[in-house]
């Protein structure tokens, strides 16, 4: 998953979801440097990324971006979901949306201190350009796929490769996240009882 499901899967938790979004900023035993309840949203973070690998609807998602874009279907997925999810009418209407990103953007400025320094290079980019609600248009999800390309040490393709795989499967991808989402919601709520 990427940067919005986190934070939504964070409940409203604010030490979880600072964990969350930092947690692949952060390596080793760096882990304890922060608070416990930090490490809770690192560890919840890497948890929900290990499940969501692992789920039969992210697997044939996966599969779909297989022939053109090897081993970084799933890395293209975690984005793809959050399209799903920003448009999903079930959890946000627009506004609410905007709402929702303006306050972890929010949360994330009171906490940059904490923030690992490559993150906080990484924040400045996210609330500058308003990542989390970009997701909801396709544009947004060609931008970041598009910095995804960019930064992948083994893909070659440009941009319009794996974005032409989204937009030709849209309708099967959106079927993957709905199968895969409350499935996903279930097992991090259990999380954080």
């Amino acid at each position: 998953m990427n940067y919005l499901a986190h934070a939504y899967l964070s409940f409203g938790d604010p030490a979880i979801t600072v964990g969350q979004m930092i947690a692949d900023f952060v390596k080793g035993k760096q882990l304890f440097t922060y608070p416990a309840d930090i490490q809770q949203g690192i560890r919840m973070h890497r948890a929900l990324d290990e499940f969501t690998d692992k789920h039969p609807a992210t697997r044939r998602a996966k599969a779909i971006f297989q022939p053109s874009c090897g081993p970084y279907g799933g890395v293209f997925m975690d984005v793809i979901y959050d399209h799903y999810l920003a448009n999903d009418a079930a959890r946000f209407t627009p506004a609410s949306l905007k709402t929702f990103t303006a306050g972890i953007y929010a949360l994330l400025e009171d906490h940059r201190a904490r923030l690992p320094p490559l993150f906080q290079q990484v924040f400045a980019y996210m609330s500058r350009q308003n990542w989390l609600y970009g997701y909801r248009e396709k544009n947004g999800i060609f931008q970041s796929i598009s910095g995804i390309v960019r930064r992948a040490k083994y893909f070659n393709q440009p941009a319009d490769v794996p974005f032409g795989v989204f937009e030709a499967h849209y309708r099967t991808l959106g079927d993957c996240y709905r199968e895969f989402f409350p499935d996903a919601h279930d097992f991090m709520r259990n999380r954080v009882r």
